[in-house]
């Protein structure tokens, strides 16, 4: 059985001006610098994805394309509206529907349902990274989980959190 890779990104820190729907919030300066970092840190940890699945929602698309841009390939990308305000039950249910061809798979959505996710499907963690995502699942927060079976067979407590990272841009 090949090992399945699920990578779960939150957005980058995202602006509120006033008067603008939540869906369409943009990215912050913040988030703008975030968000190459954390592409910076899949390409770095080799957690290339073979297909995105991202949430609508404007702060998260600007996400995933400033991350995209720091990988050495733009993987396949789908905007899947279900991903926006998921709970753990939904995201699972997305994830079971993931084509066999795909080995890594990424999530870019939002809290609180990836952090719940993340602690659903994680029976297990490397070092202290259970307890870092309990504490806290930050903007541009990255968890990457692998399992032994396929997408369909996904279940609560099925996967090992393999690596928990928040990335942050610098400066300009």
């Amino acid at each position: 059985m090949t090992l399945r890779r699920l990578v779960v990104l939150r957005h980058a820190k995202s602006a509120r001006p006033p008067g603008v729907a939540d869906v369409r919030r943009p990215l912050a300066e913040r988030g703008l610098r975030d968000a190459p970092a954390a592409g910076r840190w899949l390409r770095d940890a080799d957690c290339v994805p073979d297909l995105v699945l991202c949430s609508p929602a404007v702060r998260a698309r600007e996400t995933w394309d400033l991350a995209a841009r720091e990988l050495p390939t733009g993987p396949r990308t789908r905007h899947d509206p279900r991903l926006y305000g998921a709970g753990p039950a939904d995201l699972l249910a997305v994830v079971r529907e993931t084509p066999d061809d795909v080995a890594t798979l990424l999530l870019v959505g939002h809290n609180p349902g990836l952090e719940e996710f993340v602690l659903l499907l994680a029976a297990e963690g490397l070092g202290d990274t259970l307890q870092r995502v309990e504490e806290k699942f930050p903007t541009s927060a990255i968890a990457v989980l692998t399992q032994q079976k396929s997408w369909p067979e996904a279940a609560p407590g099925g996967s090992l959190l393999t690596d928990v990272a928040v990335p942050r841009g610098t400066e300009v």
